[in-house]
Order: structure tokens, then sequence, then C-alpha cells
């Protein structure tokens, strides 16, 4: 992509910031605002991150269907951002959401509330490769 370039805008921090709080609500709605402003492909990876937080969310309310379609969309809005973008660790909230997919469709919404706590991200930087 592009648009990838290593500066993080101050929303897109203040979401992450949020996420990895376990603020996903929160989370959701900073990057919608990041998300809405932004007209470059980068607000896919916004949109991804958003959706990925919008699914933890419904994981903790026991919204199984819900929990499986938001991972669907946030993969599909992170995979051509990988392996990273703005220095967002995609690959890794990739696997992450593969995981988590696995984990609930084995639980299915019966067991939900047994899911794994482990298995939920962060949202990790990395540094850009030098030039």
């Amino acid at each position: 992509m592009t648009q990838c370039e290593p500066e993080l805008p101050p929303l897109l921090l203040a979401g992450i910031a949020q996420f990895n709080a376990g603020e996903y609500f929160e989370c959701h709605e900073t990057l919608e605002a990041l998300w809405k402003a932004e007209h470059r492909p980068v607000r896919e990876l916004y949109q991804g991150i958003l959706q990925l937080a919008v699914a933890l969310y419904h994981l903790q309310r026991g919204n199984y269907r819900g929990t499986l379609n938001l991972l669907r969309g946030a993969r599909a809005h992170l995979a051509p951002f990988a392996p990273a973008c703005q220095c967002v660790d995609v690959a890794g909230l990739l696997a992450a959401a593969d995981a988590i997919e696995q984990a609930v469709r084995h639980l299915g919404p019966e067991r939900l509330s047994q899911f794994d706590r482990a298995l939920i991200p962060r949202v990790r930087l990395i540094t850009a490769p030098a030039s």
C-alpha cells in the first residue's frame, strides 16, 4: 500500500491506546472519527482495527455471531496492509484474529464465556526498516 508512511495520526495513537486498555467501544468511536476524516486508502487500515475492536466488544458481551462477523470484516480490511502499515504490526493482528475466530468457533455460542482472554491481542507498534 502506498499510504503506509510511518507517520502516526494522533487519533490512531489514541485509538491504539484505548484498544490496548480494553476500551473497545471508546476505540471504535476514536477510530471511526479518523476513518471518516481520511480519504486515502489507508482509511481501510483504521477500519480494520476499528472492526477488530468491535469484534472484541461483541465477544465481551457474549455475542457469538457479531464476534465472528466483525472478525471477518476486520481481516478483510487489514489484509492488504500486512505485514505492517504506519508502524502497526498488521500481521500480528491478522494472526490474532485467526486465533480468536478458531477459539470462538470451537467454543460455540453456548460456551463463549469460557473464551481464553490470553488470546486477546494488543496493537503493537513496530519501527519502520531503515531506508
